[in-house]
């Protein structure tokens, strides 16, 4: 694409496209930023009701560039990584999982297939294990309406988007399971876009602590304001970041001239 509109208007302008690699104007810390922002989210959540990272036992859909990201993090910050997946299916162990083990053995096989550090389990039943935080990072429509009732985590984080129907949505409120949105949640990557896009048209690039610094700030700066609304509004935290979508393009509307 880059390369394409380049010659159209016959200079090489970087900044028409993000995702890059470095080398060709891409920002340090890109990669990460999706499960980055996932962790720093999950965070924030876990110290708004008071569990403590050693408490926390998560589970972790997925083990693409999000998943394992995610994870990886988490485990560094002192949370039980407990049950993982893949493809491949499920694998779940109560006592702690090695993410550093499973990385390696990723790197080398690919796939969660044989890996011996936690027990098989189905994918979908995975969903179901006790646990605090549960990260689905794989697909859409994971978590059904068929599935919510039995869901046992206290936060879901939505790493993935579109984890969650609107029917499974709605169980989940009911039963007071906090959902964070994939819109907030999974926001750290289009983030790092957004820096990258900063970056090629600055022509100065920062270094991947800068980056990190930045998208840590703005991902608790909007947590914080979803959460307060969601609060204020005594509703749940996807119909709270709405509010503040719909209020921020409301207001620019309102004060400009635009007439058609």
């Amino acid at each position: 694409i880059m390369d394409t509109y380049s010659m159209h208007v016959q200079k090489t302008e970087t900044a028409v496209v993000t995702g890059k690699p470095l080398f060709l104007g891409g920002s340090r810390g890109r990669r990460e930023a999706t499960g980055r922002g996932v962790m720093l989210v999950t965070m924030r959540m876990m110290e708004k009701i008071g569990l403590a990272p050693k408490e926390a036992r998560v589970i972790v859909q997925g083990f693409g560039n999000v998943g394992s990201v995610s994870a990886s993090l988490l485990h560094e910050q002192g949370c039980k990584v407990v049950g993982i997946s893949d493809i491949s299916g499920g694998y779940y162990n109560p006592g702690g999982i090695d993410v550093k083990k499973v990385i390696t053995y990723m790197e080398s096989h690919k796939t969660l297939e044989g890996f011996d550090g936690a027990d098989p389990i189905d994918g979908m039943e995975l969903l179901k294990q006790d646990c605090d935080v549960l990260v689905p990072a794989a697909r859409e429509d994971q978590i059904t309406s068929k599935n919510a009732p039995d869901i046992r985590a206290k936060i879901v984080v939505e790493g993935a988007n579109g984890p969650t129907t609107a029917k499974a949505d709605k169980i989940l409120d009911e039963r007071g399971i906090l959902v964070v949105p994939d819109i907030l949640a999974n926001a750290g990557g289009v983030t790092v876009s957004y820096f990258e896009w900063v970056q090629n048209r600055m022509g100065y690039y920062w270094s991947e602590k800068d980056v990190n610094k930045r998208l840590k700030r703005i991902m608790k700066e909007s947590f914080d304001e979803v959460y307060r609304l969601a609060k204020d509004h005594n509703v749940s935290l996807r119909i709270g970041a709405y509010i503040l979508g719909v209020d921020r393009v409301a207001k620019v509307v309102r004060i400009r001239g635009i007439y058609a």
